[in-house]
């Protein structure tokens, strides 16, 4: 099982998996971060396909082609924006990972790499989003054996200094055993 899961750095959009998963915005039509990045990777059919989704809500997923990415699929999650923390924003975010696993499965997506949902412009700080991602993730893969690998990516060396802090304490708590991180 300690394979299932592993952290990297790296462009999301370069990765040969089944799906990657976007940071969107409600309306699903690009923006800027991780989003733009998509959208821009995998070139204007997408665009016109988000349109015909109608926007998504907090919390929830949508998938779409991947076009001429890498990956078959790309799940869009919009994740909350940050108020403090006493807006539902940690069970909103978790719901992000949650839903975006479970359209997963119901795609037969074996392979799925996420970025840090809502840690850009959504200011969600990076430790907290991170424990949730990771808490999620595990407590899905525990009861569902359809994901066969989940990847998070992380865009700086910042980023995965947090997700290897992040996984840390989480192992001394008796989790983890699921991931692999790369060398340091």
């Amino acid at each position: 099982m300690r394979d299932r899961i592993s952290i990297v750095q790296g462009d999301i959009t370069k990765l040969k998996v089944d799906a990657i998963v976007n940071a969107a915005n409600e309306t699903l039509l690009g923006g800027g971060g991780v989003d733009g990045c998509i959208h821009r990777a995998a070139g204007p059919r997408l665009l016109l396909e988000c349109a015909t989704l109608l926007g998504c809500h907090t919390g929830d997923a949508k998938i779409t082609k991947g076009y001429n990415l890498p990956a078959k699929w790309v799940i869009h999650t919009v994740g909350p924006v940050w108020h403090g923390g006493d807006k539902g924003e940690p069970e909103l975010l978790a719901k992000c990972y949650r839903r975006s696993l479970e359209v997963a499965v119901e795609n037969r997506v074996r392979t799925i790499a996420f970025p840090a949902i809502s840690t850009g412009v959504y200011r969600y700080p990076k430790d907290q989003a991170c424990r949730i991602a990771l808490n999620t993730v595990t407590e899905f893969l525990e009861k569902d054996r359809k994901i066969e690998t989940v990847t998070f990516v992380c865009f700086s060396p910042e980023d995965l200094a947090v997700y290897r802090q992040s996984l840390a304490s989480f192992q001394q708590l008796g989790a983890g055993s699921l991931y692999t991180l790369p060398p340091e």
